[in-house]
């Protein structure tokens, strides 16, 4: 997938646990564990808003666009 999702990153930085941050977006521990992983396939924007309040930071610190067949070619 081209988007890399760097929460694990953001939660260290703002030294926030997976059950802190799930509690406090209101969403499910097996849910943001699938964000966390890279897993997830789609986020609602509600979350993601939540997700971004919760850790004082904007949507390009946790959501990244990598050019696959850039990488590909390295």
């Amino acid at each position: 997938m081209a988007i890399m999702i760097n929460l694990d990153v953001v939660m260290a930085m703002r030294k926030k646990s997976l059950t802190e941050l799930a509690n406090e977006v209101d969403i499910t521990l097996a849910n943001l564990s699938i964000l966390k992983n890279n897993k997830a396939k789609a986020i609602r924007f509600s979350t993601l808003e939540a997700i971004c309040k919760s850790l004082d930071c904007q949507p390009g610190d946790i959501l990244q666009y990598i050019d696959e067949e850039e990488q590909t070619e390295n």
